[in-house]
């Protein structure tokens, strides 16, 4: 009877929120270690550690973006409620077209680092390398299609194996294999070189937009993600910074192990620790990468359907992005779409060679123009919404024009735009691609607002799904008859949906209504196991969404006489009722039940109606 409610819910807490931050974030450099060490040299350390400062500097402003409108969007919300809604757009388009790139790189770097542990020299060879990615694509986004993600679950194992890994190779490599000679008297890069590894560092701080994505679903947002936050990044940057000394030590990081550069690491050890060790080591860092990459993927895609819901519901993009599935609460066409998207940049970077640098610097154009729009509409906030509660603030502030500004938005907003300026300069993907990324995502904008009779500059707003404008807490007890069918499944969900919003007491009835012919105590063995199947789904489905139910069941000759008494009985301050479409077929617009309880009831009665064709009955 019960099913999943279509909507994204507070479940995580504070120590969730920091494992998937790390995991997220930290799975980049099992990706950008390689790629910047082939251009930064012997810099590659400094040039990772200046952007993770950078990074630092542009998570302050998410923090406090989020704090304050602790939606999904991430930083396309941001401009969008700073700016208009075409710029929003704009911001969230690059960002889909970065998530998408992780999940393709994520991908392409699964064969090679099981192939490295295994010593499976087949796996990291072109085209199979480039096959297997499909196929990891395809079988990731065929489970999330399935069923929805409980990653965050996992999310601390994930982190913990991220972590693990990286301290391990961070102590073993600066005890055996870090040189201070190499570091100061290495390679150096061309300028050309060290703008590209700088553009491509960003890399190696994926994943922030799928944190600030997740504040529709943390407990206490307002807080509990700049918090959370901010402790994995200083983590993230710390390990990055340290792996990133040990592999100026690596030869052969940068050529042929840049597709599985900590495997590389492991790898150089040899000699250095005993040989069972060093097979262990390397078996483990594979695996482990394999687990994150392909955990990176899944987020991926949740960070895609987080967007994609959020530009979906503000007429941005089709209304199918919107419509989100109840088995895995993200919208079919979003998954796939994302997997064919990725599958599609596969194939393109195949036909060429450095496909991993063609989709770096791609995901570089796309990740700072969002940063560097985010950051101005931090500080465009403070301007035009000064009264917007901000739990959590920038700190820091200068005073500009009678304003408090937040000084890392100053600093960061001019210096990842100097950063995206280095990737449309040094490299051919950001330069062309990324700007015909950009208007085939003005061409469906403006399909989408003209489908939709909206103003293209129209300042869209979702309608409110609580009927009521009232502040939160007006309900303490909301009553909810049990029926079957479609419409009871979905009169049900909203019933829930209401209790975990107003934080009260859903009180969910079964009645048994007894024929004339026989009396009101008679046995009804199959109708009383079926009400008591039902009613424990029921206390299984407000289990899982937090929220307090009672459940009841009574005998009654009349359904609307029997709710009205419960209301009575229990104090219920709202009735929720649902009316089928065949009732306004019959040229009655409710049902007779619902008539009565809204003609006797001594409370608000709120009914969910559909349009014909919708959710018969069965």
């Amino acid at each position: 009877m019960a099913r999943p409610i279509p909507g994204l819910r507070r479940v995580l807490g504070p120590g969730s929120v920091a494992s998937v931050a790390y995991a997220e974030i930290g799975v980049s450099i099992f990706i950008a270690l390689g790629v910047v060490a082939l251009y930064g040299g012997s810099l590659t350390p400094w040039i990772l550690l200046g952007v993770g400062l950078v990074f630092l500097c542009v998570s302050v402003s998410y923090a406090e973006g989020t704090a304050a409108i602790p939606e999904a969007g991430g930083g396309a919300l941001f401009v969008r409620r700073a700016f208009n809604d075409p710029a929003g757009f704009a911001t969230g388009w690059v960002l889909l077209l970065d998530y998408v790139i992780v999940i393709a790189l994520a991908a392409l770097f699964v064969p090679h680092y099981v192939g490295a542990a295994m010593q499976w020299d087949a796996l990291s060879d072109e085209p199979w390398d480039g096959i297997v990615a499909i196929v990891v694509v395809g079988i990731v986004a065929g489970a999330r299609l399935l069923r929805r993600s409980e990653l965050y679950r996992l999310a601390p194992v994930i982190a913990g194996v991220a972590l693990l890994v990286h301290l391990l190779l961070a102590v073993l490599g600066l005890a055996f294999l870090f040189s201070w000679d190499e570091l100061v008297s290495g390679a150096r890069p061309s300028v050309h070189d060290i703008a590209f590894a700088c553009a491509l560092a960003t890399l190696a701080y994926t994943g922030l937009e799928t944190v600030a994505n997740y504040a529709a679903e943390t407990r206490g947002a307002e807080r509990t993600l700049s918090r959370s936050m901010f402790a994995a990044i200083a983590a993230v940057v710390g390990a990055t910074f340290l792996l990133g000394l040990v592999g100026t030590g690596v030869p052969d990081l940068a050529t042929e192990w840049r597709r599985a550069p900590l495997v590389g690491i492991a790898v150089a050890l040899e000699g250095s620790i005993p040989d069972a060790l060093e097979d262990g080591l390397r078996v483990t860092v594979g695996l482990a990468g394999a687990v994150v990459l392909v955990a990176a993927i899944s987020t991926s895609i949740s960070g895609i359907g987080r967007l994609t819901y959020s530009l979906g519901t503000h007429d941005m993009l089709p209304h199918a992005f919107a419509r989100l599935s109840r088995r895995t609460l993200i919208a079919p066409v979003a998954i796939l779409g994302a997997a064919v998207a990725a599958v599609v940049l596969l194939v393109a970077g195949n036909l060429g060679s450095g496909e991993v640098s063609f989709l770096a610097s791609l995901y570089s154009f796309g990740i700072l123009l969002a940063f560097t729009a985010a950051q101005l509409a931090v500080i465009a906030l403070r301007y035009r919404e000064p009264g917007l509660p901000r739990p959590f603030r920038a700190p820091g502030d200068v005073r500009i024009r009678g304003v408090a500004v937040p000084l890392p938005a100053l600093i960061g907003a001019p210096l990842t735009f100097v950063l995206w300026i280095a990737a449309l300069a040094t490299h051919d993907a950001a330069r062309i691609v990324g700007p015909l990324w950009l208007l085939a995502g003005a061409v469906v904008y403006v399909a989408v607002r003209r489908s939709r009779h909206e103003g293209v500059l129209a300042r869209v707003i979702p309608a409110e799904p609580d009927l009521v404008e009232e502040e939160e807490g007006l309900y303490e007890r909301i009553l909810v008859p049990l029926k079957l069918g479609p419409i009871g499944e979905e009169v049900l969900a909203t019933a829930v949906k209401l209790g975990e919003e107003h934080s009260c007491t859903v009180r969910v009835l079964h009645v048994l209504k007894v024929p004339l012919e026989l009396p009101l105590d008679a046995v009804l063995p199959e109708k009383e196991e079926e009400a008591e199947r039902s009613l424990a789904e029921v206390r299984e489905l407000a289990a899982e969404h937090g929220v307090e139910v009672e459940t009841a069941m009574t005998r009654a000759r009349s359904l609307g006489e029997a709710i009205v008494g419960e209301v009575v009985a229990s104090g219920a301050d709202l009735v929720v009722l649902g009316s089928a479409p065949r009732w306004r077929r019959q040229s009655r617009f409710f049902s007779p039940t619902v008539d009565y309880v809204l003609r006797k009831a001594p409370c608000e009665v709120m009914v969910v109606t559909y349009p014909q064709g919708v959710l018969e009955e069965e």
